[in-house]
């Protein structure tokens, strides 16, 4: 069993990244999609209270925090505007291979330290990527960015940093457009490159808990905002909330972010007691994935017509889910690496499926 309160200095730096949140990127999500970005001043804010090295350990200029507080103050950031939150975290989930694998810190803490910049992660995943030698390469699809300062790449066992011959090409999309987002190219030499097979499964959980935590907040805002909608919208003389059908609705979506957010803690509690926790992570994120299926078209439900307009948030907050779930392996890679965990690292690919039927 776990212990779900955060004490008292973490619940401090939750409120803190809360009223961020609600005051700096929620006021403002329109125009953070229509820019592919956020201001200046809100990156400079964002740094200056101390959630841009929320991991990075304290000998380099963070605030050497925990899982734990990564995937609370994600859940916050993402309730507010998911795509901002990938843009304000100079490092992102691309700090947790040079953490789990002693990659070298510096060239990712310089950048850490300046706000505006963006440290990119590719991993084989989400496309080609390879590490030969002293030389890195990667061709991804699609990466939340515009741009990139330096890429860290994830091959199997292997970590690399890379910081010359990256191109990343503009494209458009419907979700998380404040990140940016385009086609990544790198081909260059590596900054630094370890190989560390136990390190690399604990990254990828941190990874997916990452992703986990931002896709928890987009849901949490879509059950907030269409409850409250209910409740104020009024149909044959009372609340359609108060309609038996639609109540329903809304307590399956709470149901289901609770159920999701139960996990999501678990597994950055195992992470942070350093407990196995590549199972845990694997099957937060597919909890969450799944429950994004019916909890973003649920809210739009509940909207009616209105939940397909940009004057409500609804609609951003299924796109934003779409996109979440799509990043670093999806869905299959996570049931994936959680049945073999649950059965055994050797355990055929159709006894995976009978076990998580």
């Amino acid at each position: 069993m776990f212990d779900a309160d955060p004490g008292e200095e973490l619940a401090l730096v939750v409120e803190t990244a809360r009223k961020f949140a609600l005051e700096a990127l929620q006021p403002h999500l329109r125009e953070a999609e229509a820019a592919r970005g956020v201001e200046g001043s809100v990156h400079e804010d964002y740094h200056a209270i101390g959630l841009a090295g929320l991991e990075l350990p304290e000998a380099h200029g963070g605030a050497g925090l925990s899982s734990v507080a990564r995937a609370l103050v994600n859940e916050e950031l993402g309730a507010a505007d998911a795509g901002a939150a990938l843009a304000l975290d100079p490092l992102g989930p691309a700090l947790h291979p040079a953490l789990e694998m002693g990659l070298a810190l510096e060239p990712l803490a310089a950048h850490g330290a300046r706000p505006g910049s963006r440290v990119v992660l590719a991993t084989d995943l989400d496309g080609q990527v390879s590490v030969g030698g002293d030389r890195v390469t990667a061709e991804l699809p699609y990466v939340p960015a515009d741009r990139a300062d330096a890429v860290v790449v994830l091959a199997g066992d292997t970590c690399a940093c890379v910081i010359e011959g990256i191109a990343i090409e503009p494209l458009r999309g419907a979700g998380l457009r404040a990140a940016g987002g385009g086609r990544l190219r790198a081909d260059g030499p590596a900054v630094a490159t370890v190989c560390d097979p136990a390190g690399a499964a604990r990254a990828r959980a941190r990874i997916r808990l990452y992703v986990a935590s931002l896709l928890l907040g987009v849901l949490r805002a879509t059950c907030a905002f269409s409850r409250d909608y209910a409740q104020q919208r009024e149909a044959f003389g009372r609340p359609i909330a108060h309609h038996q059908a639609l109540a329903f609705l809304i307590t399956d979506m709470k149901m289901a972010v609770d159920g999701a957010r139960l996990l999501v803690h678990e597994a950055a509690w195992r992470l942070e007691a350093g407990l196995p926790a590549e199972a845990a992570a694997a099957s937060a994120l597919a909890q969450c994935v799944e429950a994004s299926r019916t909890v973003g078209p649920d809210g739009v439900q509940i909207l009616g017509g209105h939940g397909f307009m940009a004057d409500y948030p609804v609609e951003k907050h299924m796109r934003e889910a779409r996109a979440l779930g799509l990043l670093f392996g999806g869905f299959d890679a996570a049931v994936e690496e959680a049945g073999r965990r649950v059965c055994g690292n050797d355990a055929p690919l159709g006894l995976v499926e009978s076990a998580l039927s």
